[in-house]
């Protein structure tokens, strides 16, 4: 049996009469950029995470950036991130100027850990970036609460987490904004790149409309210095569609979890840590082990994609080398790197499947 890791056919399978509609709703409106399906969706997923506003840009990474800008923070700055996360953290940091400082996460979720937050702060620090990985929320209480002491500005790093909650309230709605990408393979994925970012605030609201379309509200009168940044109407109208699902595709990786936490409960791996009041969306299911090498081996063996998340931390790789960091300086995310691996995980793995995947690696 060959597993694949995620199956993005089938998610097209499922809502295909939905989504050949989008599609020529649009194709014949002859509209493609900030036209109504936009509006409608902003709409949509702003209800969605319990928010008064969302703004669709066009990736993750600039949904994290464009946020950072709007705040003016800039060269000379200073902002908290993981040291364990994918590299678009950092880089939406670099985008805007300003220099990521890293902190080691809490071994047990992934997630940085607000215990050793504060060791980090300078009087140059802006703001702090708490990424919900592998879709599981970060301790947004500690950290918000950090954040009010020292009057810092916190940005979700929500790229995972759609539909995940922190008890009883949605990623998207715990910070002074929250940024979300739609890359095909998320939880709620377009079919292409994409992004939003979702806030209560109006006014940076407003700043962020201006941003991310030339730093223009009207057609060639530029208020500000922008960016070419939005989300294009056939990704909008195809995730009016995917929003429809993505409960009910929850509940399944929700299942899924359940299924793998317990067949493989007492076997020689380190399984995902879930806090009380967690709920977390599984965009991955992600194991430990100290015999990774012999993992992989029989995992492809036995025909069952695996993936690592991720395999070299942010400070170690190439692209930040000149910020002098050296390995060792962050042990518990070089640690957990070394360790990491995802089993297969989505809302179209079928019983067949799982039970290979468990007994294979019993």
């Amino acid at each position: 049996m060959k597993v694949p890791f995620l199956d993005l056919k089938e998610s097209y399978a499922e809502l295909q009469e939905g989504l050949d509609e989008a599609f020529r709703r649009v194709m014949q409106s002859g509209w493609f950029i900030l036209g109504v399906e936009l509006e409608n969706f902003e709409r949509e997923f702003a209800r969605y995470c319990q928010v008064e506003h969302c703004i669709g840009v066009s990736s993750g990474l600039e949904a994290l950036h464009l946020v950072l800008r709007a705040w003016s923070i800039g060269p000379g700055d200073e902002v908290i991130v993981p040291a364990h996360t994918y590299i678009a953290t950092w880089l939406a940091v670099s985008y805007a100027g300003a220099t990521p400082v890293p902190v080691d996460p809490d071994v047990r979720t992934y997630n940085i850990d607000p215990k050793i937050i504060e060791s980090s702060i300078t009087p140059r620090t802006k703001a702090i970036i708490a990424v919900h990985l592998y879709g599981q929320p970060a301790d947004m209480e500690r950290i918000n609460s950090i954040a009010k002491k020292y009057d810092l500005k916190v940005l979700e790093d929500a790229a995972q987490a759609h539909g995940s909650l922190y008890r009883g309230q949605k990623a998207g709605s715990l910070a002074d904004a929250s940024g979300f990408s739609f890359y095909p393979g998320k939880n709620l994925g377009a079919f292409g790149d994409g992004g939003a970012i979702t806030t209560d605030d109006a006014k940076l609201a407003e700043t962020l409309r201006l941003l991310r379309n030339y730093g223009s509200k009207h057609k060639y009168s530029h208020e500000v210095k922008g960016f070419n940044s939005r989300l294009d109407e056939i990704q909008a109208a195809f995730l009016r569609v995917k929003l429809s699902a993505l409960d009910e595709w929850n509940l399944r990786r929700k299942g899924i979890a359940r299924r793998y936490m317990e067949s493989l409960a007492g076997k020689d791996f380190i399984l995902p840590y879930v806090p009380e009041g967690i709920d977390p969306a599984w965009h991955l299911f992600v194991i430990r082990t100290e015999n990774r090498e012999g993992l992989k081996r029989k995992l492809d063996e036995k025909g069952i994609a695996w993936m690592i998340h991720y395999p070299v931390p942010p400070h170690l790789q190439k692209s930040y080398a000149g910020d002098g960091y050296r390995k060792g300086d962050f042990p518990v995310a070089e640690k957990i790197a070394a360790q990491i691996l995802s089993l297969p995980m989505g809302p179209h793995l079928t019983k067949g499947q799982i039970d290979y995947i468990i007994e294979s690696l019993a």
